[in-house]
């Protein structure tokens, strides 16, 4: 027997390499793109089967093994995989984008070079108005008429933005400060690498309905046209256990216990001994996010709120 290890060849997605530095469309000027990724489905499967050398045979058991190992947040084997995407993005999304610390980020300076010119623009049916009840959030749309003058307003401020930008790198200041007035809406570009473990976490935030609609956007391209692509058993495992399940607190599961028993006055000592249903003066509750968040799940799976 020949003592020498035998070669491991590099694992390659001919799905993904089918779209390997095509770009994809987002919002109006923006793209994504993949530049490179390592590893596959199958290198989830060998890290968490180290002994197995390349990891189980047969598919369903990889699918097996792919879904327990999410559903039981053991992270570490989707480590073992990386994607490095080329993004062009508003700088303002770009802002909740970098908070994800978990990646390698190099993006375009505009101290070395000239600020892309393009700004995001919104169209006159897309204005979103405030949500009375979310602070960071939007409910519903602006009037058409109402929208067309934020849209031609919106296009004439980045107009003039832009021109004074040039006028002073014409007129030779710095571009590091020639840049201090362009407005968030201009696009920036990076490369951003990423393991799988933590490129799945930033896409259940990203990804969720109460997300910012701009960084959604972007969100939804990198996981159905991406990530789903590239290693289509995780990615069926987070969808399943992710982006469409629903989790419970020890409190939210006393009440289900309750109501599953057939006993609403037991569900309901539950949410009053934790406080939840502290009277208002015009009647109803005071507002508890907690326990909104509770009926919100109550109401997906068709049961009555008990109180």
């Amino acid at each position: 027997m020949d003592p020498r290890p035998e070669r491991i060849p590099r694992p390659g997605v001919p799905e993904l390499d089918a779209v390997l530095g095509r770009p994809f469309k987002v919002l109006d000027d923006g793209l994504v793109r993949v530049v490179d990724y390592m590893g596959d489905d199958a290198a989830v499967v060998q890290a968490a089967r180290v002994s197995y050398g390349q990891g189980t045979k047969a598919v369903s058991d990889d699918r097996g093994l792919i879904r327990y190992l999410l559903r039981h947040r053991h992270t570490t084997p989707f480590e073992m995989c990386e994607l490095k995407l080329h993004v062009r993005v508003p700088m303002d999304a770009w802002r909740q984008w970098i908070r994800h610390r978990t990646a390698s980020v190099n993006e375009t300076s505009t101290r070395y070079s000239v600020a892309i010119d393009a700004a995001q623009r919104t169209a006159p049916d897309q204005w979103r108005i405030q949500a009375e009840n979310n602070k960071q959030g939007s409910d519903g749309f602006a009037s058409g008429e109402l929208g067309a003058r934020l849209s031609a307003e919106e296009a004439e401020l980045q107009d003039r933005a832009r021109a004074v930008y040039n006028g002073r790198l014409e007129a030779g200041v710095a571009r590091e400060q020639a840049r201090k007035d362009l407005p968030l809406c201009t696009y920036t570009e990076a490369y951003w690498k990423i393991d799988l473990h933590n490129l799945l976490h930033f896409l259940a935030l990203r990804m969720d309905p109460h997300a910012q609609l701009e960084i959604r956007e972007y969100a939804n391209v990198i996981g159905r046209d991406i990530v789903s692509r590239w290693v289509p058993l995780v990615w069926e495992a987070f969808e399943d256990y992710r982006l469409g399940a629903s989790s419970f607190s020890r409190l939210e599961t006393g009440i289900l216990a309750a109501l599953g028993a057939g006993d609403p006055d037991r569900a309901l000592a539950v949410a009053r001994d934790a406080g939840w249903l502290q009277p208002a003066r015009n009647g109803g509750y005071l507002r508890n996010r907690e326990r909104q968040e509770c009926e919100a799940k109550l109401q997906a799976l068709n049961l009555t709120v008990p109180w």
